[in-house]
């Protein structure tokens, strides 16, 4: 029996399945992207809920295995996949910094930045209430620290988050930081060497692949396309 294609079920508003999204699209793995519309509950049918229990994205199923959570995806992918070991090195030294970041991501850079998002735009477009600013300063006040850690822990002496080449914790850390421009606001518009970590990613990783993944995700009531297969290419691969 011939093996089936590697299927995400993503939803493009959300920062992890972005990173996803952005791999697939630089790698070339081939694959079909499943939209799960968060906001229309799509992901509480029983379809879905058969996949995942805990009703999240994303979800990844490769010929049977079904996989959630987006650091192991990737890793599985990079892994299993005949794509460049930059991605996620085999040495293990190298792989162990990136493992230390994307540890680090699930209680810093995610919980932090997901927060202002939450308080600025979600909250105020989903209750019609104004901002509430003593939340959102505090917030802020939080994500300026994790951003003053990720320069001094992660970007001190190397152009990437884990060394000297972009791997999967750039793409996780990425995502993350750029979700409040969804309202117009830019966490990295400072000039420090964030600002130039993420233009470095933006530009190994490919503007094409970043543009495929973000424009969808400009508002809440966005619109996404159906499934979407992507076949394997022989250039352009990173």
């Amino acid at each position: 029996m011939a093996a089936r294609l590697l299927e995400v079920y993503l939803d493009l508003l959300s920062q992890p399945c972005r990173a996803i999204h952005i791999l697939l699209g630089c790698t070339n793995i081939p694959h079909t992207v499943r939209t799960v519309a968060l906001r229309k509950g799509e992901n509480r049918t029983p379809e879905f809920t058969k996949l995942n229990p805990m009703q999240k994205v994303p979800v990844m199923v490769d010929n049977g295995f079904v996989l959630t959570e987006s650091d192991a995806i990737m890793k599985y992918l990079v892994t299993k996949y005949d794509v460049p070991q930059h991605w996620y090195p085999r040495q293990p030294e190298r792989r162990a910094r990136v493992d230390e970041y994307t540890a680090w991501h699930h209680t810093h850079t995610r919980p932090h930045a997901a927060r202002v998002f939450l308080l600025e735009v979600l909250i105020p477009r989903q209750t019609g209430s104004p901002v509430d600013q003593a939340r959102l300063g505090r917030a802020l006040s939080e994500l300026e620290d994790t951003l003053d850690r990720l320069e001094d822990m992660f970007l001190r002496r190397q152009p990437f988050l884990c060394g000297d080449d972009i791997t999967v914790a750039d793409l996780l850390a990425v995502c993350e930081l750029m979700q409040p421009e969804m309202s117009g606001a830019d966490v990295l518009q400072q000039p420090r060497a964030l600002q130039r970590w993420k233009g470095r990613v933006r530009s190994v990783a490919s503007a094409k692949a970043f543009h495929r993944a973000t424009p969808r995700c400009t508002s809440e009531t966005a619109t996404q396309p159906g499934d979407i297969t992507h076949r394997s290419q022989s250039a352009g691969r990173i």
